[in-house]
């Protein structure tokens, strides 16, 4: 099977979803568009997704994590590893959240280099698709992501306040 050639993977949990998550980070070379209610329990504070999220940040100063929710309580305060991120990384990783108008929006995905993506059916239901080499529904979630991004404002700071 040749490298490029596209690929479906049928995720029927949420440990398959947490995995595909993973893959998904490591198959990004420039940019990594990420979705979620809040991003509870899908390892954002382990430390395997925190090293390829480095990797992937040190890689170039031109590679960009974009990180979007509708509730940022869990990411900026019980993942300490995304917020080392966010402070080591501010000019490349971002996190916003959405405006309550978008709130309907119930389908969780992610998209790396307008290439491949994952995705979740709903927030609710832990089945989903791992899709590698499938730009034409990559770009279709990735400007999906763009037009709530333009409507979301930042969430978390990469500024230390303190005396």
């Amino acid at each position: 099977m040749n490298d490029d050639t596209l690929q479906h993977t049928r995720l029927d949990g949420i440990v398959d979803y947490a995995a595909a998550l993973d893959t998904l980070c490591g198959l990004a070379r420039r940019n990594l568009c990420m979705f979620d209610k809040n991003f509870d329990g899908q390892g954002f504070n382990a430390e395997a997704r925190h090293e390829i999220l480095r990797g992937f940040l040190l890689a170039s100063p031109a590679n960009r994590l974009n990180i979007l929710v509708h509730d940022a309580r869990y990411l900026s305060t019980l993942c300490p590893r995304m917020m080392t991120l966010l402070h080591q990384f501010g000019s490349g990783m971002f996190i916003h959240q959405t405006p309550a108008s978008l709130h309907q929006v119930t389908e969780p995905f992610s998209v790396a280099d307008d290439a491949h993506y994952v995705r979740r059916f709903h927030f609710d239901d832990p089945r989903g698709i791992l899709a590698r080499h499938d730009p034409e529904n990559a770009r279709a979630l990735k400007a999906r992501f763009m037009e709530m991004w333009a409507a979301s404002h930042p969430a978390a700071s990469t500024t230390r306040l303190g005396l």
